[in-house]
């Protein structure tokens, strides 16, 4: 039996990992045996070997997916937080991984410059959406609109709304 992968993609500082925890909270309180993935940590765990360019985020990006369709063939489900706004990952996703939920974790640029936890928006580090484009999702199986009016464990409601008691 095959877990579900629940991939949370946006911008950086869009509340990917904040609302990820909580809903891999949840899914565990539920009795499901879960694992949670974080891009920056996946970075390190992998030894840190890619950079920043297009190539490397895409490559990143698929070591991610291979590694939520690895998990899930073994019974785990994967919540998998990652930026990851490249179509051909998330095609891929859709045709490898059974159980695959694209969750889109959106806000506002002027949202996602107000909070700015790593300062990548106020230093001189290259962001997706700022200084090189991003594929947004096309067919993602939920938006969450994130920009404040939402607390996060309000946003984990609506998970559970769509995906556990559908």
């Amino acid at each position: 039996m095959s877990g579900n992968v629940y991939w949370l993609t946006g911008l950086s500082g869009a509340g990917k990992t904040t609302i990820g925890r909580l809903w891999h909270e949840e899914l565990r309180r539920s009795g499901v045996p879960a694992v949670f993935l974080d891009g920056d940590e996946l970075r390190q765990v992998f030894g840190d070997d890619l950079g920043f360019t297009e190539a490397d985020r895409r490559k990143s990006a698929m070591r991610n997916a291979r590694l939520c369709a690895l998990l899930s063939r073994q019974g785990l489900t994967v919540v998998c937080c990652t930026i990851s706004m490249f179509d051909a990952v998330r095609e891929w996703n859709r045709a490898n991984i059974p159980g695959y939920f694209e969750v889109y974790v959106k806000a506002a640029m002027e949202t996602l410059r107000r909070r700015d936890q790593k300062g990548l928006y106020s230093g001189g580090t290259e962001v997706a959406g700022v200084h090189f484009s991003v594929e947004e999702p096309k067919t993602p199986d939920l938006i969450l609109e994130n920009d404040g009016q939402t607390t996060p464990a309000e946003q984990v409601r609506r998970l559970r709304t769509t995906f556990l008691e559908e």
